[in-house]
């Protein structure tokens, strides 16, 4: 038993939240020890109190939040007592926060190194020249490609995956002790995963820092942590080493987020005699000058669900871009029930547009933070079908009871009052408003925590089978394509690489590309990814001594 003096330590905690023009409770007296060096997994389902945990180990809590009990102590100093000053002095310094969205963390209008160095110049006492070499070799260290020229970019001009490292590396541009990981890969794609995850944990054991890994995925967290602790609604369920928590789950709750991932559809057979409802001729398409689809294929048929699956700039989403008419095709035909359709969108009918609705990843982002639920769902009933006043609100009830949301108690609430995947179920709700018969869904899942996760598939599945709706699913997760998809279709790099029935892509021998995305995704078992790193680096040696 360790006798060293903890990093970290919390003591029954308590947080409240403002909502509903009442006080909550969120965190309700827990305790956490962090030793230095030290890597603690925090999991849990969305509203467990996770990143509400996490911040408060900086001595923070978000707008509407407020510390009503508990002490918080880094490295002696108790943070809830500590001036704003000491605060600042802090934060950045010797305790970093990783946001789980890069892109929304980065300033557009500045360069990469520019914002990289300003905590280390300000706080730091470093000179920019110094602060400067220290970046590019922490972007060595995160394995990012061209590290002495990659901080010259603007934050859209580089991937998702690179630019969550870039972050990663300016929470530690002045070797903070203590740094908090809050879902920093739950937007990633498989492949792009593995690299973040590898080289957070190489920069953490290079630099020695403590760190809070927060993340509703347990084989994420098992690649991560030393020890896990598993909340729940503000509470802590079970505490324990990481192979202990995995060999041998205590609590009913945690062994429940063990088999979150057991559910399958029956996989439909593909009806060939039948025209397909929607059918890509070998469409290509460019953003200006660069091409990013090339002859792209694809047949869906009526109440089918056709998974497109592959890495960050396979060309998914341009090809949903193309289906909805967001971007013109340079070549090839799309396809609708027999009917080429207009390119453009706006050159298509009311009709048109009816029939093709879309779901997309992010619901934050999706809904207008100041209109009602009411307005949000009943908006395309309008649009498209003409219902006005009681005849709307009657089929608003109707949708949100189909989305197992109660009428009464959400017909007039706003998006903040939702959670995450309440907010992704009124989002299915506006799409099936428009009455369609093909529903694009474009990463619904990915920033959702596994059993919210697990709720959409099944809702989802459920209206399939009542309004027989057809779906194109986006997506990178491997786990989302072997429980829902009839057909599956492989893209890189803009290209179709491989396709079939579920049961054809899933039996081995696999086409090398879908053999990467299927060995990709993480397993339960805490030594996963360090075989995974051994077995590609040495096939990549002996890819190279051939070459040789």
């Amino acid at each position: 038993m360790t006798t060293q003096k903890p990093l970290l330590e919390i003591r029954n905690l308590h947080i409240e939240g403002h909502y509903e023009d009442a006080w909550h409770p969120l965190i309700k007296g827990i305790d956490l020890t962090l030793q230095r060096g030290e890597v603690l997994g925090l999991i849990g389902e969305s509203g467990a109190g996770k990143s509400t945990l996490g911040l408060s180990a900086m001595g923070y809590t978000r707008d509407g939040c407020r510390i009503t009990g508990g002490t918080v102590h880094f490295d002696g100093i108790d943070l809830l007592k500590a001036k704003p000053e000491a605060l600042r002095k802090l934060r950045g310094l010797r305790i970093a926060y990783v946001a789980q969205s890069a892109a929304a963390s980065f300033n557009p209008a500045h360069r990469l190194i520019d914002q990289h160095v300003e905590t280390a110049v300000k706080n730091g006492g470093m000179s920019r020249e110094q602060a400067m070499r220290e970046a590019v070799e922490l972007y060595r260290v995160l394995r990012l490609p061209n590290p002495e020229t990659i901080g010259q970019r603007y934050p859209h001009q580089v991937s998702g995956g690179q630019l969550q490292r870039v972050m990663t590396a300016m929470a530690m541009a002045c070797h903070p002790d203590l740094i908090i990981f809050d879902e920093p890969t739950t937007a990633l794609d498989v492949t792009t995963q593995i690299e973040v995850l590898a080289a957070i944990r190489d920069a953490v054991s290079v630099y020695g820092s403590a760190a809070i890994y927060i993340s509703h995925d347990l084989a994420v967290v098992a690649q991560m942590a030393d020890r896990i602790m598993v909340l729940r609604h503000g509470k802590l369920v079970e505490e324990a080493e990481t192979r202990q928590m995995l060999g041998n789950p205590q609590q009913d709750y945690t062994k429940s987020l063990w088999a979150v991932r057991s559910f399958r559809t029956e996989p439909k057979a593909c009806p060939q005699q039948e025209q397909p409802l929607l059918e890509l001729r070998k469409s290509c398409a460019s953003y200006g000058a660069q091409p990013v689809l090339h002859d792209v294929s694809l047949k869906l048929y009526r109440g089918q669900t056709l998974a497109v699956i592959g890495e960050s700039g396979s060309g998914k989403s341009s090809t949903a871009r193309l289906i909805t008419g967001l971007l013109p095709p340079t070549y090839g035909q799309v396809l609708y029930d027999g009917e080429p359709l207009p390119a453009d969108f706006r050159q298509r009918s009311k009709e048109q547009l009816r029939r093709i609705q879309m779901i997309y990843q992010i619901p934050d982002t999706a809904l207008n933070p100041r209109q009602r639920i009411v307005d949000i769902i009943g908006r395309p009933l309008t649009f498209y079908l003409g219902l006005k006043g009681k005849a709307m609100r009657a089929r608003v009830a109707e949708l949100l009871e189909m989305i197992e949301l109660d009428p009464a108690i959400y017909m007039e609430r706003q998006p903040r009052e939702l959670s995450g995947g309440q907010k992704q179920r009124v989002c299915i709700a506006r799409a099936l408003a428009a009455d369609p018969q093909l529903i694009i869904c474009d990463e619904v899942t990915s920033a959702l925590d596994q059993l919210v996760a697990e709720g959409v598939l099944k809702l989802l599945n459920r209206i399939q089978q009542q309004l027989g709706v057809a779906y194109l699913f986006i997506t990178h997760d491997v786990a989302t394509v072997r429980a829902i998809a009839d057909e599956v279709l492989v893209m890189q790099r803009g290209r179709v690489v491989d396709q079939g029935s579920r049961s054809q892509i899933f039996t081995p021998p696999h086409q090398d590309y879908t053999g990467l995305l299927f060995s990709s995704e993480p397993q339960m078992d805490p030594d996963w990814l360090d075989r995974l790193l051994a077995t590609r680096s040495a096939n990549s040696s002996i890819d190279t001594l051939e070459k040789v």
